[in-house]
């Protein structure tokens, strides 16, 4: 190679390390089949071509007015959760979801160490004294994810470009997974946005294991 040769390869590296990727911010949009704003949903976003995990977490999953609270959780394969009892009773804890069985003995307050989940899927929470206590932990491989706010809305910042799948799931669907699947384009620095539209309700969520008790009595 010439000497001009080199320069002009050495001066594009130049130019290429010091011009950072194209990257821009994805919207998502959820609504109910009524059109109001879907609360709660959790998002994941993978790359058609480049696909990378986020990084673990630790997270809490804390059990109050005999309630999971929060009642979703969403972590990166590889993350862990702590289970604390802030209830004024005990709690035990289970899990037979294949994703990742275990139980936690009959407890009250923080004594057992945090459960490791190094599987995607979806794991379905309850508890051996309470039948009505439901809650759930998402786990995904997914390079971004979250849930949806009070405006049924989502929104992820600085991804590079390229095409990326959008999923929504939420434990009460009526709608198949697939069919909830969008596909968006990020091109550069700007905005890309997509509505995932439910086409049926909600299944009823289940009365709350204190409302039970309540009843009950």
């Amino acid at each position: 190679m010439s000497r001009i040769g080199a320069w002009i390869v050495r001066l594009t590296w130049l130019f290429c390390a010091a011009t950072p990727a194209m990257a821009g911010t994805l919207n998502v949009q959820a609504n109910l089949a009524d059109r109001e704003p879907f609360i709660g949903a959790v998002v994941t976003v993978r790359g058609e071509t480049v696909h990378a995990s986020a990084a673990p977490i630790s997270a809490i999953l804390d059990q109050i007015n005999l309630s999971f609270v929060p009642d979703i959780v969403v972590i990166p394969v590889g993350s862990t959760v702590e289970f604390p009892n802030s209830d004024s009773v005990s709690h035990q804890i289970y899990s037979f979801s294949p994703t990742k069985r275990f139980q936690l003995p009959l407890y009250h307050g923080r004594p057992y160490p945090p459960v490791h989940f190094d599987q995607a899927g979806v794991v379905t929470l309850g508890c051996n004294i309470h039948d009505a206590m439901v809650g759930y932990i998402f786990v995904t491989d997914a390079t971004y994810f979250g849930r949806t706010d009070a405006r049924g809305t989502w929104s992820v910042t600085n991804v590079p470009r390229g095409i990326y799948h959008v999923s929504l799931w939420h434990p009460l669907l009526r709608d198949s997974v697939a069919s909830l699947d969008r596909e968006v384009t990020i091109t550069g620095d700007e905005t890309a946005q997509t509505t995932v539209q439910l086409a049926q309700s909600l299944r009823p969520a289940p009365l709350p294991a204190s409302a039970r008790l309540r009843d009950r009595y």
